[in-house]
């Protein structure tokens, strides 16, 4: 879809999204598109008056089908790998199915590719809204594997300050349920029209690497930063310096956060993704397809079956009653 300026002004508009149904955001001077019949993926977020096209967005739709990780903000529920798709939790065992079949594990929970309900939306002085639902009981496939009760709300907000996203979880059951949650964030670079991959600097809150063997899964070693991490976690480094499907620990303070500078344009695109999530995966397919993926977890990958206490793993018990919720931001800023 071209970037045109929103003729109605801010607000909210219903709209077709290459044939599939979508709800576009608008607020001077950014844009968003989300698809909730599909994943609830943020599938576009774009700088209108420079023409930025931040997220990597599908336009090949049975592409963005048969691929939807890799487009967007797809939703990780729990996220990434889980070892033979089995772990223990309080003496339940969970058995999920095995979808990625090459390696034996399950691959990025459940939300990704399922339809999710418009429980909300409005528009103040100050930004518009689209809030997203899940609602997992008795009755929904999920239950079938993650045999909970509760709520998962989903709000973008966005305003002249960028775009913002709220996650709400509210265990509404009568057990404690474990939450592990991630996004698969695809962030273009360029982003700008009139630049190269050459131009841009990535600059990403790591501290630590873990070590993942040959299916992916963490060994229970931690890497201290080879050079070129630690570039990424001070100064900064290409995104594409090398094929990347690396596992990190978050630097583990407020201003966890990644920083895409396009050097040409002198502007920077600011992921700030706060305390909550304590670990990235950073993905860039080949390191020559001109997106890559930061991908922010509350838990380390496989974290159920790692036997370190949780306070290392991320693995956050939710009890019955209880909320959890999070906030992360993207935004431009100069230079």
């Amino acid at each position: 879809m071209a970037i045109e300026e929103n003729k109605q002004g801010n607000g909210i508009n219903p709209i077709t999204f290459n044939g599939r149904r979508a709800y576009e955001l608008n607020f001077s001077p950014y844009q968003a598109v989300v698809i909730p019949e599909f994943g609830g993926n943020l599938v576009a977020f774009r700088h209108v008056e420079k023409g930025y096209r931040f997220i990597r967005e599908p336009e090949d739709m049975e592409d963005f089908k048969q691929n939807p990780c890799l487009y967007g903000i797809p939703v990780l529920f729990p996220p990434n790998r889980y070892e033979d798709g089995t772990f223990k939790f309080q003496g339940h065992v969970y058995k999920f199915p095995i979808n990625e079949k090459s390696k034996n594990n399950h691959l990025h929970g459940f939300f990704y590719d399922r339809p999710w309900d418009v429980s909300g939306q409005g528009q103040t002085e100050n930004g518009c809204y689209l809030e997203l639902t899940q609602k997992i009981d008795e009755q929904t496939e999920v239950y079938r594997y993650f045999p909970h009760q509760f709520r998962f709300i989903l709000r973008y907000t966005l305003s002249s300050q960028g775009l913002s996203q709220n996650v709400t979880i509210n265990n509404e059951g009568p057990n404690a349920m474990p939450l592990m949650l991630g996004f698969h964030t695809s962030i273009n670079a360029p982003f700008a029209r009139t630049s190269k991959p050459e131009d841009y600097t990535l600059h990403l809150s790591i501290q630590d690497r873990i070590e993942l063997n040959d299916r992916s899964l963490p060994t229970g070693q931690k890497l201290p930063l080879d050079e070129y991490e630690k570039k990424l976690a001070n100064e900064g480094a290409s995104p594409y310096f090398k094929p990347l499907d690396h596992h990190y620990a978050a630097a583990g303070n407020e201003e966890n956060r990644m920083i895409l500078t396009d050097n040409n344009e002198k502007v920077s695109l600011v992921y700030h993704t706060g305390e909550q999530y304590h670990f990235w995966m950073l993905y860039n397919k080949d390191a020559k397809s001109g997106f890559f993926c930061p991908e922010p977890q509350t838990s380390m990958v496989n974290s159920p079956n790692i036997p370190w206490p949780t306070d290392e793993t991320g693995l956050i018990e939710l009890k019955a009653g209880e909320t959890w919720s999070a906030e992360s931001r993207l935004y431009m800023t100069k230079g």
